[in-house]
């Protein structure tokens, strides 16, 4: 059985959050020989290279981003084991580590989300946006308790994990309100021509509507697209183009972005959903967000 050195991964961790040997010697008391000694010590174990040197400072690598989270978890959790052990309350809140899908709109993260910190109990969310294949990567080795998404895993998929429709919604279309005021007339056909700003083809959304426009002829004019959905909304509020949202979301849109409807597309529908590694969500938080995604969000 392999096992894992602590006073190593200690050491890795003083130096991580110290961002240098030298300033984690001094915090550990140890020369800066030793330090580095443990650190090639862990990598060895490891069998991969957790920093990488940039001119002379540190920089983690990928690997390395990993092993910290997992390190900040072990000593949280020792650090909570000693207060419960002598008695004293430990003020800790539940943790709740959620990866979110970089194609899912930031209001719906928001909304999705919002819920779980109204829980008797306090919870903490941290909240960690990555392409999906990245996120169901870290869900199957747990670095994740969920993953929010726009589409479900498919049956090709390697990893063990389950999804759980949150709710759907249509499709709704914005702009600014000149720009608005010659698109409203003979929607939707009068995308036909009109300036848009679009997702990236990786997105459930973009294929949805690539998928409407070849079956109604609508040939838009595609200004740009964007893997970031608030950055394709704060070109939308400048009036570069006409953007869709989920219509879940519209007044909140409107709201924020000062933009007015242009129509909406109920034959599209919008999907999320949660990704988890069990059949039955057990987690008080992630109950909350499924339940009121379910009877509100989507409701």
């Amino acid at each position: 059985m392999e096992w894992l050195n602590y006073h190593h991964l200690l050491y890795f961790w003083v130096v991580a959050r110290q961002g240098s040997v030298t300033r984690a010697a001094a915090e550990l008391r140890l020369a800066q020989p030793t330090v580095s000694t443990q650190l090639r010590a862990l990598e060895q174990g490891l069998g991969e290279k957790l920093f990488a040197r940039t001119g002379r400072r540190l920089v983690l690598t990928d690997v390395g981003r990993l092993v910290l989270r997992y390190a900040d978890e072990i000593f949280g959790l020792g650090r909570e084991l000693l207060e419960t052990v002598k008695g004293r309350p430990t003020g800790q809140p539940m943790r709740l580590t959620v990866g979110i899908a970089d194609a899912v709109p930031k209001l719906i993260a928001y909304r999705l989300l919002q819920p779980a910190l109204a829980v008797p109990q306090q919870v903490r969310i941290v909240c960690r946006e990555d392409k999906p294949d990245r996120l169901l990567a870290e869900l199957a080795v747990h670095g994740l308790d969920l993953v929010l998404s726009d589409a479900p895993i498919g049956p090709s998929t390697k990893i063990r994990a389950f999804n759980h429709l949150l709710g759907e919604c249509g499709v709704t279309f914005f702009a600014t309100a000149a720009l608005a005021r010659t698109c409203r007339r003979g929607f939707p056909r009068s995308l036909h021509g009109a300036p848009v700003l679009l997702p990236t083809d990786n997105t459930a959304l973009r294929r949805s509507l690539d998928e409407w426009f070849e079956s109604e002829g609508v040939r838009p004019r595609v200004v740009s697209e964007f893997e970031d959905s608030a950055l394709l909304m704060a070109f939308g509020q400048a009036g570069m183009g006409v953007f869709a949202a989920p219509s879940a979301i519209e007044r909140e849109v409107r709201s924020q972005y000062g933009v007015v409807t242009v129509g909406c597309l109920e034959v599209l529908s919008a999907r999320f959903y949660a990704i988890s590694g069990e059949r039955r969500l057990k987690h008080p938080a992630v109950v909350a967000i499924s339940e009121t995604a379910r009877q509100r969000v989507f409701g």
